[in-house]
Formats: C-alpha cells, structure tokens, sequence
C-alpha cells in the first residue's frame, strides 16, 4: 500500500500468518454484521463497521480502505474518524430503535428492575449518541458535482488533511 492511501493511525499488520488470518476473520464478521445492521433496525451498523475497519488496518489495509471509499458505509466512516460525528438521521434512527426496544422490554419483562436497568443503559447511549456532533460538511466524495472527487482517486488521508 502507498502512503498516498495510508490512515495516520495505521496499525502494523501483524507479522503471524494466524493472527492476521484472526483479524481477518473478525473484519469479515463485523462487515457481516454490520451489513446485516442495514436492514434489521436493532442492529447497530457504525459500529461494526468501525470494528472492520481497525481489524482490517490490522490483517488487510486494503480491504480497510476499500470500507473507507464504499459509497454506503465510507461517509459514516469518515464522519467518525474525521470529526467523531453522527450523522442526524443515524442518530434519530438509534433513539427510535432504542425507544421501541425499551417498549418492549417494558411490556414483556416479568420484573420491573429489567426495564430499569435496560432504560438506564439505553438512556447512557442516548446521551452519548446525541452529544456526538453532526458531520459539519459533507465528505468531498458526496458533495463534488460531475465525479469531481475522483480527482484524488478515493484517497482517505486526503480527508484527514483537509481538516
């Protein structure tokens, strides 16, 4: 991999064939799930995600950047890395998803300390989630008219630079 292409915060790849053969393993599950997050509405998606992209800098920086440069999960990765921000419509999506979630756990727990514990997590994710700024601009890929953004050739440490 070129340096043109490098994350700052590269991680080594590790040396030993099986735990490099692990860390891939782990990315690929955590892309599982995080694709898998798309369309269930309780699954987290970012998270997963963020999971993949530190396992891949680990086992494949290729495959981590590819994760980067995907049109669906590369902005809320770089969104992250970049400004540690959520996006408002992810954030919304969370509180619904815990609400609903906490809705049930409410109407189906057999004692009432579940539904306490369960809302006094969901509550501390809650505030974490909605304390986390919103992206303050859009990623140069998303915003550039007329495939302008091929111009750096989906380069991730350029984003990192702009900043």
């Amino acid at each position: 991999m070129d340096d043109q292409t490098a994350l700052a915060e590269d991680a080594p790849v590790c040396a030993s064939p099986l735990r490099r053969r692990l860390w891939l393993a782990l990315g690929y599950a955590a892309v599982g799930l995080g694709i898998a997050g798309t369309v269930l509405p309780l699954l987290p998606t970012t998270p997963f995600l963020l999971l993949a992209a530190g396992a891949f800098a680990k086992s494949s920086p290729a495959l981590r950047d590819r994760l980067y440069r995907d049109p669906r999960f590369g902005p809320l990765l770089r969104d992250w890395q970049s400004e540690g921000a959520i996006p408002r419509k992810g954030k919304a999506a969370a509180l619904i998803g815990m609400s609903v979630s906490w809705a049930i756990v409410a109407l189906t727990a057999s004692r009432p300390l579940v539904p306490i514990l369960a809302g006094t997590c969901m509550a501390a994710v809650a505030v974490y989630i909605v304390t986390r700024p919103s992206p303050s601009r859009r990623a140069p890929q998303d915003a550039a008219p007329d495939g302008a953004a091929e111009e750096d050739g989906g380069n991730v440490s350029a984003l990192r630079n702009e900043a």
